[in-house]
């Protein structure tokens, strides 16, 4: 699947996701039960490639317009 954003899309976007990177975090930090925490941790694996994935775009854009 492909999606087309808008610079701005792009960074609003990069903006709630690394918030949510960063709650995630605490809550994996906070979290005692073994099973829930490599759940998070997974979940905190996916955001990080979308996160790596929108800022590797954002820098071909960057790239391109220049």
């Amino acid at each position: 699947m492909e999606v087309t954003l808008t610079s701005a899309e792009r960074e609003v976007l990069l903006e709630i996701l690394n918030q949510h990177h960063r709650e995630l975090f605490k809550e994996i930090c906070r979290t005692d039960h073994r099973e829930f925490k490599s759940v998070l941790k997974n979940k905190e694996k996916l955001l990080d490639a979308v996160i790596c994935k929108l800022e590797m775009a954002q820098g071909e854009a960057i790239l391109r317009s220049a």
